[in-house]
């Protein structure tokens, strides 16, 4: 037990001393709506996901099928 506290005791005078180098923690309004802003790689990676379909197997795993092989059956 002793090695333990003696750890915490270590870890929190290492984040004080951070904390006085970087400043508190800033904190935002927790009740305020996230904003989610879309930049171009995200409309891109959007558009490439729009290709797929996520299906499940009988087990319950989940996969992702191209849309266009959706009514392709394997030989």
């Amino acid at each position: 037990m002793e090695i333990v506290v003696d750890r915490v005791i270590r870890f929190m005078n290492r984040t004080d001393k951070l904390r006085f180098f970087f400043g508190p923690a800033t904190r935002g309004d927790s009740e305020a709506p996230v904003v989610h802003r879309h930049d171009d790689f995200e409309h891109a990676s959007e558009e490439d996901l729009a290709a797929f379909e996520v299906e499940s197997d009988s087990q319950g795993h989940h996969y992702a099928v191209r849309r266009e092989d959706l009514g392709k059956e394997e030989v």
